[in-house]
């Protein structure tokens, strides 16, 4: 059951310099002036839905549940690709369905799954949405509906048993090897793998592979000297490539897609 709590977060490949997020900020507000809005992210990498479900996945359990998280990476807008929604813990999630959301409900058998029903839609403001900017005029009056408790899903949505997958294949583990990719580069020029740390907790003494690096996890960016690559599990609990005050997208030839693995240190008997 979802009971909404007035705030709506927003990620897109949108960026910050053309008119894209205001618009669909002031199209949410005509409809819902009470509702409370938070940016996620809007430099996620153009059309790749990807990054943008690894990001949610990770960060929507900080945010209250009733929260509505809509995501627009979207480079089937205006084709018949269909428009998804999800209720997990609490919270629903809004998006195309291109894999994004894939990303969110992978390993999860407790997710509520639909496809959204552009007959039901009535009332809403949804009337004649262009071809290219579904974020404004759909994605935006459905999401202030949702957010305000004017709509449920169920009754805006045909259940489905699926989504589309990620694009990306989970990391996964064997006794003495976890392997996963460069998924994000953050602000810092830090990598961003797919690897939890749930994966490493087998193996005795970890070692981070990622080109010609060889690195033991460490606890903190300090404990490298500036310039110096290390690699550590981050606050989101994933394995992560940096260079102490450096950028390591720049130092060391790595970047999204770069497979990495961690190995056993240790020879075991």
């Amino acid at each position: 059951m979802f009971k909404a709590s007035g705030l709506i977060t927003l990620t897109s490949d949108f960026g910050l310099r053309d008119p894209f997020v205001g618009v669909m900020k002031g199209r949410i507000l005509a409809a819902a002036p009470t509702v409370r809005i938070v940016d996620l992210t809007h430099d996620i990498v153009a059309h790749w839905p990807a990054e943008a479900g690894f990001w949610l996945r990770r960060c929507f359990q900080y945010f209250p549940e009733g929260t509505v998280h809509v995501a627009v990476v979207d480079p089937g807008v205006g084709t018949a690709r269909d428009i998804a929604m999800v209720l997990l813990n609490g919270h629903v999630f809004l998006a195309p369905d291109n894999g994004l959301l894939g990303e969110v409900i992978s390993g999860r058998d407790d997710a509520h799954l639909w496809h959204l029903d552009m007959g039901r839609l009535e009332g809403l403001g949804v009337d004649r949405p262009s071809a290219t900017f579904h974020g404004r005029d759909i994605f935006a009056p459905i999401a202030a509906a949702l957010a305000v408790d004017r709509v449920k899903p169920e009754g805006i949505g045909r259940a489905v048993n699926a989504l589309i997958p990620g694009w990306v294949d989970e990391a996964t583990a064997s006794e003495q090897r976890v392997s996963g990719v460069v998924i994000t580069i953050d602000h810092f020029g830090n990598l961003i793998t797919n690897i939890d740390r749930r994966l490493c907790e087998r193996l005795i003494d970890p070692v981070v592979h990622a080109g010609k690096l060889s690195l033991s996890l460490r606890r903190t960016y300090g404990d490298a000297r500036p310039g110096d690559p290390i690699a550590l599990f981050n606050s989101f609990g994933v394995v992560e490539i940096a260079v102490a005050e450096g950028r390591a997208v720049d130092v060391l030839g790595l970047s999204r897609g770069a497979p990495v693995s961690v190995r056993d240190g240790v020879r075991r008997s």
